[in-house]
């Protein structure tokens, strides 16, 4: 079975807007984020339609029920939350910007 992977809740929000706009398809998404399912899309657009944004900023296995939701963890566990997005983000970012410069390079 595979990795769960964390993807930050501006990635979330940017696949959201991309499929809105309509130019972009599940592959090309999928592509540029390095997103392993196309599921994972479609969920969060359910959620997005459904009205249930809160649900983009919420961790890996678990959800919001019973007033559960990261507040209520330790501060450690709140700290080693934001490392992951944070090097998960910069990660994004450094392929972003590579993926970039290659296009620049193409077709300038």
């Amino acid at each position: 079975m595979g990795k769960n992977r964390f993807y930050p809740e501006e990635v979330k929000q940017e696949v959201i807007r991309l499929k809105l706009s309509g130019e972009w398809t599940n592959r090309e998404i999928m592509k540029r984020f390095g997103i392993k399912s196309k599921s994972q899309i479609k969920t969060w657009m359910r959620w997005y339609r459904n009205g249930e944004n809160h649900r983009l900023a919420q961790p890996i296995g678990k959800q919001y029920t019973f007033g559960k939701g990261p507040d209520d963890d330790s501060e450690l566990a709140q700290l080693k939350r934001k490392v992951t997005y944070y090097e998960m983000r910069d990660e994004l970012m450094g392929k972003y910007q590579e993926i970039e410069r290659k296009w620049y390079q193409t077709f300038l």
